[in-house]
């Protein structure tokens, strides 16, 4: 087991589509499979959205400062940048379950306060590096906050998110006040609560953008127990009006710099096994209902994606095994899951 908690003894050859074992340095041979671009799509969500709070400030109140090259990232945000900048990567949205973005300020008493939906991550770093750059450099804000507005416009809360408004398009964000957090509703596609809107962003500037732009997913991945309990409440609280099931997964990452990476890392070996069964549950489905022609092959291939008309049971009931042999992989890494609907 090597340090990062995965089990990296060597492995037998892969084996292709033909069955025979790849030899070390072999290429493979072309796939015939016909679902090599299906992808599934995936939401990472943590406590924020951004740094954790707590975490930081504890390191302060033990003069304890993080070094200005290695700042803590944001455990959805560190997934979400993998999940986006894979080889081969995946439609991606994340967000954060709390009330408010908090981010350390010059004393445990002075933190910087932020509305979720409403303040880009461009915007918190211009405001912090105005009030100290150098308080804020060292301490890693800066750099954590640098890192991502080159993933996303900014920090969504989930329970904002309007599942099935499409995220296509312009934006309307509502200004923030200056210093911090303003009062207005907005929701998750950034329009205030009468339809107006301040600054522009369009979604597809976001990372992991393409293929979300219907606004749902397939896959949740929380990085903490509690945001997983808030996600799952919420989905019950919502009352599943679109009737779509969406996999809820917890994989527990302690918030500081070297859990994350490892978090993002695995995440994205989960990811990776999550689509392969996808792919052939899809294909299953597709040569079963997909008869009169090329209208039924993409009916029923619409109908997986979709999660219509049962079509995704055989991927449902082979869930709970790709999470067990990953499990195996990463015991460092404690898991839950549940199968929800949106």
């Amino acid at each position: 087991m090597g340090l990062d908690g995965a089990d990296n003894r060597p492995q037998p050859g892969t084996a292709p589509t033909n069955g025979q074992t790849q030899k070390p340095g072999e290429q493979p041979p072309p796939s015939s499979n016909t679902n090599e671009s299906f992808k599934l799509k995936f939401c990472t969500v943590c406590a924020s959205n951004n740094n954790r709070y707590a975490h930081t400030l504890a390191q302060q109140h033990t003069h304890k400062t993080p070094s200005p090259l290695t700042p803590t990232p944001p455990r959805s945000m560190e997934a979400h940048l993998r999940l986006t900048t894979a080889p081969s990567p995946y439609p991606t949205i994340s967000f954060g379950t709390g009330s408010l973005v908090r981010l350390p300020g010059p004393s445990i008493t002075q933190p910087n306060v932020y509305n979720f939906n409403r303040t880009s991550y461009a915007d918190m770093h211009d405001e912090l590096a105005s009030k100290d750059p150098r308080l804020y450099r060292a301490n890693g804000i800066l750099p954590m906050l640098e890192r991502n507005k080159g993933v996303k416009w900014g920090p969504e809360r989930w329970q904002d998110w309007r599942v099935g408004v499409p995220r296509v398009g312009e934006r309307r964000i509502v200004s923030s006040s200056s210093g911090g957090a303003s009062s207005a509703a907005t929701g998750s596609d950034g329009a205030g609560a009468d339809g107006s809107g301040g600054a522009v962003s369009d979604w597809a500037a976001d990372k992991g953008s393409k293929g979300t732009e219907g606004g749902t997913v397939d896959v949740v991945i929380t990085c903490e127990e509690r945001c997983w309990d808030s996600v799952v409440e919420d989905l019950m609280a919502r009352g599943a009006p679109l009737n779509r099931p969406v996999h809820v997964f917890n994989v527990d990452i302690k918030d500081n710099h070297e859990e994350a990476l490892v978090g993002g890392r695995a995440i994205l070996e989960l990811a990776d096994a999550l689509n392969a069964v996808a792919a052939e549950e899809r294909e299953e489905w597709v040569r079963r209902n997909g008869g009169g022609g090329g209208g039924g092959v993409a009916a029923a291939a619409a109908g997986f994606d979709e999660g219509n008309l049962g079509a995704r049971q055989g991927f449902d009931e082979r869930v709970p095994d790709v999470l067990a042999k990953w499990q195996e992989r990463w015991p460092t890494l404690p898991a839950l899951w549940t199968l929800a609907w949106f």
